[in-house]
């Protein structure tokens, strides 16, 4: 049997999906040792390990298995497979393993070892949108390259400075631009269908001017955010961007999406988006009361965590021949993600009980990417159903 012949590697999205939900939750253990004291340092400081590897590596994960499924639809070609496939998953399992053991082989190696991975995403995502001429999706393969740059630069800050603070910021700003930009197609488009399939004629708004004006608010604020995050007019343009944001969803129709928690999903994960700019910018003026450590969880946890269990939920059952509507276990994997953010977030609300809350939100957070590996592993792992491809 061929490489190409495993069902894991028949296709980007099934290794990169459960090999990013399987770091979810080991690093969440690692992070819940960290701050009980239960492990020992790992290199660096535990926040900056943290931050790395929920933003490189799981998120980074997750980016990988969406683009290798989706560049193929977008240009016509052939999706990568087999060994190549295996070995693009190979570096990125290879980073996650030297940041682990960056204490003993050296911060320098394991940082050469982590930055390949994205590196050669990135030029493969850039090879086949420009071998296909897809223009329209320049973008997406530029914001993934300067990504793998961020990388590179977090690497740079930990050994000239001991703390990433400048390319923690750059990288999330990053992917909330990525969710902005890629969430913009499919939350309308997934509730359109659905919404059409019923026939219901009051379908969300097409993409247009106001989508553009808001990208282009957010580019604006994230990157005041991001380069000048001390200036009060940054508080200003977040804050802009994120009611923007909010009347963006607002023209999506996720009210009339309940009797689906597949679709319903997608709008709740985007709500965090517009949350997100609110709470950063509310952080600017009472940073003691909306601490921005806090704030940023509407962000990573909500946005991103939320999102992702979204996108990986729905393209796992769509591609592995399994019907488009989310089953109870699939209702409760959304229900834990979303407990877990709102927890995080509560410390905004109970600043006394936030060592409890940070304990409580992790609990949470490995109930639903456990119930993520034991719910949709086997579909991964198994060729698509009533097929023998995957």
């Amino acid at each position: 049997m061929s490489i190409r012949q495993i069902a894991l590697f028949s296709y980007g999205f099934r290794p990169f999906f459960l090999g990013g939900a399987l770091w979810a939750l080991f690093a969440m253990l690692i992070w819940i040792g960290l701050i009980t004291g239960e492990v020992v340092s790992l290199g660096l400081t535990p926040a900056a390990w943290h931050a790395h590897e929920f933003l490189f590596g799981y998120v980074g994960a997750i980016i990988a298995g969406f683009l290798l499924t989706a560049v193929p639809n977008w240009t016509g070609r052939a999706p990568l497979q087999g060994a190549p496939l295996l070995s693009l998953f190979i570096l990125w399992l290879m980073g996650r393993i030297a940041f682990l053991l960056a204490s003993q082989i050296g911060y320098l190696a394991a940082a050469i070892a982590d930055s390949l991975f994205l590196i050669a995403l990135a030029v493969f995502v850039f090879r086949e949108v420009v071998a296909a001429e897809n223009t329209g999706n320049i973008r997406i393969a530029l914001i993934l390259s300067v990504l793998a740059l961020a990388n590179l630069l977090f690497h740079a800050e930990i050994i000239t400075q001991g703390q990433p603070v400048f390319a923690v910021r750059g990288t999330i700003s990053l992917i909330v631009m990525l969710i902005g930009v890629i969430g913009g197609r499919v939350v309308p488009n997934f509730t359109r269908n659905w919404l059409a399939r019923r026939g219901d004629t009051r379908l969300p708004a097409p993409m247009g001017r106001f989508d553009q004006v808001v990208l282009a608010s957010s580019i604006v604020a994230l990157a005041f955010w991001t380069f000048l995050p001390d200036l009060p007019v940054s508080a200003l343009f977040l804050f802009a961007a994120g009611v923007m944001h909010a009347a963006r969803l607002g023209r999506w129709s996720g009210w009339r999406t309940g009797a689906e928690p597949l679709v319903l999903i997608l709008h709740i994960g985007y709500a965090f988006v517009p949350l997100g700019f609110v709470l950063v910018a509310l952080s600017f003026v009472w940073p003691f009361e909306i601490p921005l450590s806090a704030a940023l969880h509407a962000w990573t946890s909500g946005a991103m965590g939320v999102m992702t269990l979204a996108i990986m939920t729905r393209a796992t059952r769509g591609h592995c021949g399994h019907p488009l509507t989310a089953p109870p276990a699939t209702q409760f994997i959304y229900l834990m993600v979303v407990v877990a953010t709102l927890l995080r977030l509560s410390e905004i609300l109970l600043p006394d009980a936030a060592s409890m809350l940070h304990l409580a939100s992790g609990g949470a957070w490995l109930v639903a990417f456990s119930g993520f590996v034991a719910a949709y592993g086997p579909m991964l792992l198994r060729p698509r159903a009533g097929s023998a491809q995957g």
